[in-house]
């Protein structure tokens, strides 16, 4: 192959990438209907029958119902909201600890501090990225309220042993569903698994409305305390009855109708568009062969795996070349997609730093300058965030996982076929890198 285009060749492919749009005639026509309706959203933050929400919300909250199995469904307005919601619901708070992947989005983590409850890193499973039974065990002290189980990359958790774990212990289970709508365990949906599941349905996720997310669960009171956290509890609860009046300040996570018809339209092509991105993982990983140094991602018994995004292992030292200067190399040989040429190719070295290292737990500053919920007067524990915390967590982050979405539909062979050819060039031309590596170029 010819030289590499870090170093001044030409690269494999200049033609963007096809772009990943899931918004067609369906979604449209969806739209329209409810502007001609003229009901954008129909709430009311008082105990009437609209406190659940319009018609075209509570359709949705139905139909993901259906598809999933679960008796409960509620729709919000952010994946975000809805953590925030689930850990109000289990009833978290002062002097309380939550458990959480420290290898996930920040909103995992701060679901807990919302409501002055402390979080706790456990580390993931190096080949998952994900928490286990094994990982949360250590963590578990008669402080903890909750475990929030990330099911990351598109990669289903070990729920059998999580929930053994939990239910021995009388702890909630929040399953972070943010990339994992339609993956199963052992046959049955996740998200429906432990005590609630949240989903997300920002414009990069399976499930795309814009913004937006769903929460599910099979109990009836924690369903109804999700609903009352979403809008307003503080101004319901009196009216509705209400007695257990725990984390009762409520928000508004209140999803539109808009953005609810949009989520049916996505509901009904979901499945198809994940069964696209199966297939061409597969033909992707044999295409991806013989790379040194590079691993497949690792699909957890009983789990299944819907590629949010295909998480790769880099060994540094079988591949003789440091993981980020070889995702810089391959990143040279590859453009955009047509709908983010600004971006360069949907590629990147880790993901997420380990949230424990970022200022507000290194700092433990979140509310005011008092150092509360962590140094609070009714938290008798001790948390760590020091660096070294979760080793797994780092070294995956900061050495070993590579990230792209090189396979998102409606990319073709002839596509992944290019994905390919630049990591084997890369492969091919390594020692090459290694003067620019040093020159910190």
């Amino acid at each position: 192959m010819s030289k590499l285009a870090l170093l001044g060749g030409d690269p494999v492919r200049t033609v963007p990438f096809p772009a990943y749009e899931v918004i067609g005639d369906e979604e449209k026509k969806a739209v329209q209907e409810v502007l001609d309706s003229g009901v954008l959203s129909r709430y009311l933050g008082s105990w009437h029958p609209d406190f659940y929400g319009g018609p075209v919300v509570q359709a949705f909250e139905r139909e993901w119902s259906e598809r999933f199995g679960v008796k409960h469904s509620i729709a919000v307005n952010s994946c975000t909201s809805g953590l925030y919601a689930a850990v109000g619901a289990v009833g978290a708070g002062p002097g309380d600890e939550v458990i959480v992947s420290p290898y996930t989005m920040f909103a995992s983590a701060t679901a807990a501090v919302i409501f002055n409850a402390v979080p706790v890193f456990a580390d993931i499973d190096p080949q998952t990225y994900t928490l286990s039974a094994e990982t949360i065990a250590p963590k578990i002290t008669p402080r903890t309220k909750a475990i929030i189980v990330v099911h990351i990359f598109g990669q289903a958790a070990d729920m059998d042993g999580i929930m053994a774990l939990a239910r021995s212990k009388g702890i909630a289970v929040i399953e972070d569903c943010a990339q994992v709508p339609f993956a199963t365990y052992k046959g049955r949906p996740v998200g429906t698994l432990g005590d609630i599941g949240v989903f997300s349905f920002n414009y990069h996720k399976h499930v795309h409305t814009g913004e937006g997310g769903m929460c599910t669960s099979e109990n009836d009171e924690l369903a109804e305390r999700v609903r009352l956290i979403r809008n307003h509890a503080e101004a319901v609860v009196r009216d509705k009855g209400t007695t257990n009046l725990v984390n009762m300040v409520g928000f508004n996570f209140r999803l539109g109708e808009i953005e609810a018809a949009i989520g049916r339209c996505q509901l009904r092509k979901g499945g198809d568009l994940i069964a696209q991105r199966k297939v061409n993982v597969r033909m992707l990983e044999q295409k991806l062969a013989g790379v040194p140094g590079l691993s497949m991602p690792v699909v957890g018994a009983g789990g299944d795996h819907v590629y949010y995004v295909h998480a790769l292992d880099f060994d540094e030292e079988a591949a003789g070349i440091s993981r980020d200067l070889f995702v810089k190399a391959v990143s040279a040989e590859l453009p955009a997609t047509k709908l983010r040429e600004h971006e360069g190719p949907l590629m990147g070295a880790g993901y997420t730093r380990p949230l424990y290292l970022n200022p507000m737990f290194q700092t433990m500053t979140a509310y005011g300058n008092v150092q509360c919920p962590f140094k609070c007067p009714h938290y008798k524990g001790q948390v760590s965030y020091a660096e070294g915390e979760c080793p797994n967590a780092e070294r995956a982050h900061y050495s070993r996982v590579i990230t792209h979405e090189m396979m998102r539909p409606p990319m073709t062979e002839t596509d992944l076929d290019d994905v390919a050819a630049a990591f084997h060039k890369v492969a091919e031309h390594r020692s090459e890198l290694t003067d620019f590596g040093r020159s910190g170029a």
